[in-house]
């Protein structure tokens, strides 16, 4: 692993979690007057276990968000403009340089998702704008990634899918191993393990791995798996399924994987949403857990990610009207981790504090 730069896993102590104040019609049309208290919500309960900063958004947003998380605890409202509220894919990735003593931000290139939306000048910006507002480093990246296409144990693997990383409409020209080297120097990380076949109707990120396969310690996986073999993902989660077995991460060990099925398929206005649970958030002791409204599929899958996180606590939000902006919690946070004290530096790895 990198002595000079550290991506740490999610599950490492975090100083803050970023969100960006949900406003955009177009993104929730004909519910958008729902998704205001569930960033509301979110927001209160990160900020019982950390700082929670906020991204207004326009002036009227701006306002809404202050005025609707007015007496938060740990809550700070910026007057920094947005797009839209997926700050997971859009703000920095951040990591932590100099043996993990100093917090620095990976402004990786943003154009949409492929330039599948026109608004998204904002955006492209914002993790410039986070930086430069917390006088934080940033680390400008030529490669078009989003940060719900990467996830990582912490120890050096790396999980990505192809069909985010590797398309003409994000990385023209770029090879396989271009991009493993980038990801290698704004990360430190060691291996990329490229998770393909999966997919959810209804997702417009060309399949982001945080909502197929995500790391709950070191060596372990959960991967999403269909509940119900008349769904039209379940043919490629299986595919998916069956890639994960046996692969072994940077450290030599075999993955373990754990299956979370997601909730039966459901439509709105006439449109699959891609419901996954992988779209869990950790914070500080806390575990945010997307629920959709199916009782059964919701409690099952609190059960297996509790199994997962014994020493956390975990909380089920209502996302069944989140979704259909084709996102959850994960894609609506960013974590912002606490930089290695100067002594704990001098007497245990990276490695080992992950």
């Amino acid at each position: 692993m990198s002595d000079l730069v550290y991506w740490p896993a999610e599950w490492h102590p975090h100083d803050a979690t970023w969100l960006a104040w949900p406003h955009q019609e177009s993104t929730w049309p004909g519910r958008l007057d729902r998704i205001p208290p569930v960033f509301d919500r979110l927001a209160r309960t990160l900020g019982e276990v950390e700082s929670v900063h906020v991204l207004g958004g326009p002036a009227g947003s701006y306002e809404q968000a202050r005025e609707r998380l007015r007496g938060a605890t740990n809550v700070h409202v910026h007057r920094i403009t947005t797009d839209d509220c997926w700050i997971r894919d859009y703000g920095p990735t951040w990591v932590l340089e100099d043996q993990g003593r100093r917090v620095a931000g990976v402004d990786w290139h943003f154009n949409a998702w492929g330039s599948k939306y026109e608004l998204f000048w904002n955006d492209r910006v914002a993790a410039r704008r986070i930086l430069h507002s917390c006088r934080h480093p940033r680390i400008a990246s030529p490669l078009t990634c989003e940060g719900g296409g990467l996830e990582t144990d912490g120890q050096g693997t790396l999980l990505a899918t192809s069909s985010s990383l590797l398309t003409a409409s994000r990385n023209p020209g770029w090879t396989r191993q271009q991009i493993e080297r980038e990801l290698a120097l704004r990360l430190g990380i060691e291996k990329v393990l490229w998770i393909d076949g999966g997919s959810l109707a209804g997702d417009d990120t060309d399949s982001h791995i945080d909502q197929l396969v995500r790391f709950v310690a070191p060596g372990r996986v959960v991967a999403a798996v269909a509940s119900r073999v008349e769904d039209t993902n379940a043919p490629g989660l299986a595919r998916q399924w069956q890639s994960i077995q046996g692969l072994v991460d940077a450290r030599g060990r075999r993955l373990e994987c754990i299956a979370l099925p997601i909730p039966p398929p459901r439509f709105i206005q006439g449109i699959q949403v891609p419901e996954s649970y992988c779209n869990f958030y950790i914070a500080n002791g806390l575990v945010v857990v997307p629920q959709f409204g199916y009782r059964a599929a919701d409690d099952q899958a609190m059960g297996i990610l509790r199994e997962q996180f014994p020493a956390h606590t975990l909380v089920g939000i209502d996302a069944s009207d989140l979704v259909w902006g084709r996102g959850a919690f994960h894609c609506a946070t960013q974590q912002q981790p606490r930089p290695i004290p100067s002594d704990a530096c001098s007497t245990l790895s990276l490695e080992a504090l992950s």
